[in-house]
């Protein structure tokens, strides 16, 4: 009975929710009443998990069918033409983090609960009955009722207006999709606020933390909406921003329309003990749901072949905002350490999706969702637009988007079209030989037999791949004369003594590492630029070893070429630089032994590159250091406590043991150091149930980050399995949570076996707790980031291949095991010239 979509047969108009919630008998009860404009005389409405007691069409019973295989109600009308529809039902509260769903927590030792709501991608059809489909808008008037408690508050897209009989009312929503409809009750603290425009910004979390935790998000949210009015021309079309935390979120943040969810971690931070890295997560969440309210929420992707349209544009307007609000935080170089290299690496993997994909089943939609792709790759390309057009024709494509599209639905040919409003470029030539292809090109630089300079490009990949002859339109970015866009696969570009006599330095492309494609220059032209790396600016230093790492795991270059280049940048004051530098070393981990001379080896060459900094930066943040400084030393300490420095490792030992009453009070900069040495070198069972202890009682996420690096590097084999104990129990590690968990003991040598039989063992359970939902399929991809041997290689295909007809799992699993093949291969074929090398450098 399934037809494509809903929506054909069915055009909603309005909807009036009245929905129940019993917390107790963990139960939904309501009726959605939906008018709107019937197209066939049969038409189809979503539902999923939903016990249908009764159908009306204007207030007469009609025949109905229930099909929970396609999440739908077939309703015979008989008729045509405007109707309106009534549906009762009830429908179970359930503790999957997705529609309508109950978040734990506990105060002053008593468990309490926040009801929340999570309808992306398909899920407000297990809270009420509709057409769940971007492009189906309507308007909403919700009334909702809960088995409420003194002190309890309700939170909605749109203001309360009146509270009656204990039904809570609220006014009217404009024109939305229903993935974007959210609502949440509890017992809340607030802050609120006011725009320059007068519109009411508040940041709501449960009474468990300290209202100080508020303080950061208030002024970001605040001052996000000020620049994205002033910058999209556009004003915000409601009367509040509601920002609320989730005690349990299985997402980062949704951009609901008006009430923004958030995992509490990216949204409240002590503002007197936190890390710069960490402010600048939480202002880059709240800014990136702050530029859906206009791209996504005003105007939205007319269906989720397009979600790359929502996300990869709030990637990039995340940064440009934080940008504006805080400059001396240089935030563009934090998309170059994050999002360039998760971009990079995922996307050279044959069988990678493009950023734009077809879609129609409901079950392959969430895994879409892939955040190297749809968020990082994508934010790469319109970040690749924004330097071709600069910010002023940006600007006015834009408002020309929003002006055509607001309340309605677009697709990525919508914006372009905008978009080459403000410019003679054809963007969306240019941007489809990016979006429709999976990967990205290698260009090849080099001097042939005449002493002309070549460039050529192919596709670039890690390990095994099909060169299916694409080609890319390539903003080369030049330092010399060159064309703008490369548009063939091979071009002459003169004699190069020529070129570079008249550009007087060494010649490079892809300056400021905007462009999503890799460089491999001839050893003329890589000597000409390594003679003198001082005169590089930090982004080109990232950029060389960022390039070297790539080609070297696609087996284009060997890693032994590049050891002797780390020591080149060790004492580099560049935050960008260290970044990239252990970016690189960490690699060389994957060939060594635990245990072996290698591992020994390699050990002292992380004590050689990290000891000077350490002993300039020395543990403990200075007063009016550099924000430079302040972000080296954290990268500098863990390579140290790696290298089991012996002046590191009584260092960190004597700050735990003058904090030992209060580690939370540890400087937050140094705090999973000092914990990660004293469990490896100090630990024991007291250590441990104390560590434990405090990550269920503080409110602070980023100490309970700080204690789960520490706890899962354990030594102790009976620790381990005492954390494995725990995955499955959620009063010690939420769901949420878990991830990170189970990553941190499968990358410790001590763990390993303990959690990849945890998985393989308890996968039905982990499935049953997260299998709806778009995190699950990533418990394959940290396995696979973690392993590289080829004993690992045959119990991941043994387990994994069985299940690779799964929906949503299917792409996951098989390019996670060709991750895993080609780290194998290259570890074989490189291993003894890589540990040669070290051992050359440590000599």
């Amino acid at each position: 009975m399934a037809v494509k979509r809903f929506y054909e047969t069915f055009h909603p108009e309005h909807y009036d929710l009245f929905i129940d919630v019993n917390r107790g008998k963990k139960l939904i009860s309501g009726t959605s009443t939906i008018t709107g404009e019937a197209q066939d005389d049969t038409i189809f409405i979503n539902q999923k998990y939903m016990t249908i007691s009764a159908v009306r069409a204007d207030g007469e019973d009609v025949t109905f069918e229930v099909s929970d295989k396609d999440e739908a109600i077939k309703i015979n009308l008989g008729r045509t033409g405007k109707t309106t529809i009534a549906i009762d039902y009830t429908a179970p509260l359930t503790d999957t983090m997705m529609g309508i769903y109950p978040s734990y927590y506990e105060l002053d030792g008593e468990k309490k609960q926040i009801i929340g709501t999570q309808f992306e991608t398909t899920f407000a059809r297990q809270a009420f009955p509709s057409v769940d489909e971007p492009e189906a808008k309507a308007t909403f008037t919700l009334s909702l009722k809960w088995d409420e408690k003194p002190g309890e508050i309700a939170l909605a897209n749109m203001p309360e207006t009146e509270v009656v009989d204990g039904v809570h009312h609220f006014e009217e929503t404009v024109r939305m999709s229903t993935y974007l409809v959210a609502f949440a009750f509890g017992e809340l603290q607030s802050k609120i606020t006011e725009t320059k425009n007068g519109i009411k910004v508040g940041v709501f979390a449960t009474k468990a933390h300290k209202p100080k935790e508020l303080d950061f998000a208030l002024d970001i949210a605040k001052r996000a909406i000020d620049f994205y009015e002033e910058f999209y021309e556009t004003p915000y079309p409601l009367p509040h921003s509601w920002q609320l935390a989730l005690p349990d979120f299985s997402a980062g943040a949704m951009e609901n329309w008006g009430l923004i969810t958030y995992r509490e971690a990216y949204l409240l931070l002590d503002p007197d003990n936190t890390t710069l890295e960490n402010k600048k997560l939480v202002a880059t969440v709240i800014t990136h749901e702050l530029a859906h309210q206009w791209f996504g929420d005003l105007v939205t992707m007319k269906w989720w072949d397009n979600l790359w349209l929502n996300e990869s544009f709030a990637n990039m307007m995340e940064y440009l905002s934080v940008d504006h609000l805080e400059p001396n935080w240089h935030i563009w170089e934090m998309f170059q350490t994050s999002e360039a290299p998760q971009a990079l690496q995922r996307d050279a993997t044959d069988g990678v999706q493009s950023v734009h994909v077809e879609v129609n089943d409901p079950a392959e939609i969430d895994a879409l969702f892939d955040p190297a792709i749809v968020y990082a790759k994508g934010s790469r390309l319109l970040v690749m637009v924004r330097s071709l057009l600069g910010d002023e024709a940006l600007r006015k494509g834009l408002k020309y988007y929003f002006d055509h599209h607001k309340f309605d639905n677009a697709t990525g040919d919508d914006l372009w079209n905008a978009l080459s409003t403000a410019t003679d470029l054809n963007i969306g030539e240019i941007m489809h030989s990016w979006l429709e292809q999976p990967g990205y090109p290698v260009v090849t630089a080099k001097i042939d037999d005449n002493g002309d300079l070549i460039l050529s490009q192919k596709q670039f990949f890690i390990g095994q791949g099909e060169d299916k002859g694409r080609i890319w339109q390539i903003p080369l970015n030049a330092n010399f004369e060159a064309p703008t866009i490369m548009k063939d696969k091979e071009i002459n570009l003169g004699n190069y003594k020529d070129l570079r006599n008249k550009a007087g330095h060494p010649l490079r492309l892809n300056v400021g590492n905007n462009s999503h494609f890799i460089v491999e220059y001839d050893k003329t032209l890589l000597d000409d630029i390594l003679a003198d790396t001082d005169e590089l600016d930090s982004i080109a230093k990232l950029q060389i070893l960022q390039d070297l790492r790539l080609l070297a795991q696609g087996g284009q270059i060997s890693y032994a070429t590049i050891v002797p280049l780390l020591a080149k940048f060790a004492n580099s004051k560049s935050s960008l630089v260290i970044t990239a530098l252990y970016a690189t070393a960490a690699k060389l981990r994957e060939f060594v032994e635990p245990g072996s001379g290698d591992e020994k080896n390699l050990k002292k060459f992380y004590d050689d590159l990290s000891v000077e900094q350490v002993a300039r930066l020395g543990w403990i943040p200075k007063k009016g250091e550099s924000d430079e400084d302040a972000q080296i030393r954290p990268l500098e300490l863990s390579a140290s406590i790696y290298a089991g420095n012996p002046e590191s490792i009584k260092e960190a030992h004597k700050i735990f043991v003058e904090n030992e009453d209060n580690l939370e009070a540890i400087n937050a900069d140094i705090r999973p150091y000092v914990l990660i040495s004293e469990v490896k070198n100090f630990g024991g069972h007291n250590l441990m149930a104390m560590l434990i202890k405090d990550y269920q009682k503080t409110s602070d996420a980023s100490y309970k980050a700080d204690i789960r690096l520490a706890a899962t590097s354990s030594v102790d084999v009976a620790e381990i399995n005492k954390i494995i104990g725990y995955f499955e129990d959620a009063n010690v590690i939420k769901p949420q949570d878990l991830r990170g968990w189970y990553r941190g003991v499968l990358a410790n040598s001590h763990g390993q076996q303990a959690a990849w039989n945890w998985l393989r063992e308890d996968w039905d359970w982990l499935e049953k707790t997260v299998g709806g939902d778009m995190e699950f399929a990533t418990f394959i991809t940290v396995t696979a980031y973690v392993f590289h041997t080829p004993e690992r290689l045959e119990e991941f295909k043994k387990f994994f291949e069985p299940k690779i007809n799964t929906p949503g799992l299917t792409r996951e699993i098989k390019m996670d095991i060709k991750v895993i093949e080609t780290k194998v291969n290259l570890i074989e074929k490189e291993k003894d010239a890589v540990n040669g090398a070290i051992e050359v450098e440590i000599n």
